[in-house]
């Protein structure tokens, strides 16, 4: 992924948490090794016309541990599968498959988020594309 330098919706962009880089180890049936990756995300998207807020998060398996997410953003450049979406705001209705404590932390941020379009959210780094 590359960082862009202002936001264009029609890239696709993401604002990624720095600090979530959640990282597990899978072997192989030769002994190697590689590596399940994902950071949390947040990202704008248009949906029948209307700008909705989303969070998530974005996911890779890579074939070396990554040492922070600036390296898994660095390495991680197929994107066809785009980021997991756990919430999605459209500013009247909340989706998400999540319990209402976990609905009620995502809405903190799909809020102000599409509020300030298109700002990066609050404790997020923004804007990164495939």
């Amino acid at each position: 992924m590359i960082k862009m330098e202002k936001f264009l919706i029609s890239k696709g962009p993401y604002a990624v948490d720095l600090g979530s880089l959640r990282t597990t180890q899978h072997g192989r049936e030769d002994g190697s090794f590689y590596w399940g990756a994902r950071v949390s995300g947040a990202w704008f998207r248009r949906r029948r016309g209307v700008t909705v807020a989303c969070i998530g998060y974005l996911w890779d398996y890579q074939d070396n541990e990554p040492a922070d997410a600036l390296a898994f953003l660095a390495a991680h450049d197929d994107g066809r599968y785009g980021g997991t979406t756990l919430g999605r705001w459209d500013g009247s209705g909340f989706w998400g498959d999540v319990s209402l404590e976990e609905q009620e932390k995502h809405l903190a941020i799909l809020r102000p988020m599409l509020a300030n379009y298109p700002a990066v959210p609050a404790g997020f780094d923004g804007w990164w594309k495939f």
